[in-house]
């Protein structure tokens, strides 16, 4: 190939190009981002950054001496795909020709619905919106966080290390019942009552109150929690609308073979937006995890130079971590089909767990708190029989 095109410049699309490079890619390389930002780390946002103790330059993930000798075209957004032509237009009229593509578009985050053009209210998931959520959250006040997911957490466990007064509305009977099974979501999310956070479960949005800026929001049953600021936090969609009529096959983001491989020749997907097949599992999962981004693009850098002859390696199961009230949460593998959970080690009301998920009698995922040592171990016999 003479020309790739990663289309995508957050870390899965420089994972990517650091591949293509590795590989012996030594053709042109170009990389194409809607943000103007270089590629940074996106992790600390909800966290050190939002909190103030981590500044921009440390958000970096390019070293001080990479040049993968690469064009980069930053700040303009890719508006289709032309197999025959092979090519990607952008906003601005251009379009970047090349043999092969990577599709890196990540995920954006789901707004709530009338929220548009009301002051104070933010979702987090890009460099821009820390930064205004940041200047907010300086000035004080009482946040409400609509969604209890981890972004919603992180956010919530950071403001109220701040001095803020802050609130938790979660749809769903049990927070994080969907990642880590209702259990484990119990214990995890009880950090937010033993830190003074009022959470408040199996309730509906109904929408926000605030003529120019937001003063209250409206629950369902009823109820209005006074808010000078409101944190979106309720999922994010994959940003492949752009791939319409291309002749991808879409379906909940770009749907992959197990190697990255598209249903176009020439094409393959990685990071967020990409819905990869799981031999383990027979089906296909969109894993929204920062170790995915970094690992899997390698795999399928390999498909696309090969021409898709590479017998795909089984990936490791995926894993994350969360940051909340100074407790470490780490998690690895898949909760959904687990039969059992029990807690191995240390005790919830101590927040130093380590529980295992089994099916059938045989591990599927573990989740610690406070017990990265005994983690580790756990973590290191999933991915040998997954192997």
């Amino acid at each position: 190939m003479r020309t790739v095109a990663v289309v995508g410049a957050s870390l899965a699309g420089l994972s990517a190009a650091r591949s293509l490079r590795k590989r012996g890619h030594d053709g042109r390389l170009v990389l194409i981002g809607d943000e103007l930002h270089r590629p940074y780390d996106r992790p600390p946002l909800s966290k050190e950054f939002l909190s103030g103790t981590l500044g921009e330059a440390e958000l970096a993930l390019e070293t001080d001496d990479e040049d993968l000798q690469a064009e980069w075209l930053l700040g303009v957004r890719a508006t289709g795909l032309d197999h025959t032509e092979r090519a990607v237009r952008l906003a601005d009229g251009r379009e970047v020709h090349a043999d092969g593509f990577v599709i890196a578009t990540g995920a954006a985050a789901r707004s709530l619905p009338g929220s548009e053009g009301l002051a104070g209210v933010h979702t987090l998931r890009t460099l821009d919106d820390a930064r205004a959520l940041r200047d907010e959250l300086a000035r004080g006040g009482r946040l409400v966080v609509i969604g209890g997911g981890f972004i919603g957490a992180e956010v919530a466990s950071t403001a109220y290390a701040l001095g803020l007064e802050v609130t938790v509305v979660e749809a769903a009977p049990t927070p994080l019942a969907g990642p880590l099974g209702e259990t484990m979501g119990a214990i995890v999310s009880a950090l937010h009552a033993d830190h003074g956070v009022r959470l408040l479960c199996g309730v509906g949005v109904k929408g926000l109150s605030g003529e120019t800026r937001v003063d209250a929001v409206l629950l369902e049953d009823g109820r209005s929690i006074p808010a000078d600021i409101v944190v979106v936090g309720v999922g994010a969609r994959p940003c492949v609308e752009w791939l319409e009529g291309s002749g991808i096959v879409l379906d909940n983001g770009v749907k992959c073979g197990a190697d990255g491989r598209t249903s176009l020749a020439g094409v393959v997907a990685v990071g967020d937006c990409a819905n990869w097949y799981d031999p383990r599992a027979g089906l296909h999962r969109r894993v929204e995890h920062w170790t995915g981004a970094r690992e899997r693009p390698d795999a399928a850098v390999a498909t696309l130079l090969a021409g898709g002859a590479v017998e795909p390696g089984v990936p490791r199961p995926p894993y994350f971590w969360s940051d909340q009230y100074g407790v470490k949460i780490q998690f690895a593998g898949h909760a959904a089909g687990a039969d059992s959970v029990t807690i191995e080690a240390g005790a919830a009301d101590d927040h130093d767990v380590l529980a295992v998920y089994r099916r059938a009698g045989d591990p599927v995922a573990v989740l610690a708190m406070n017990q990265p040592r005994l983690f580790m171990r756990w973590r290191k016999q999933l991915a040998a029989t997954a192997s």
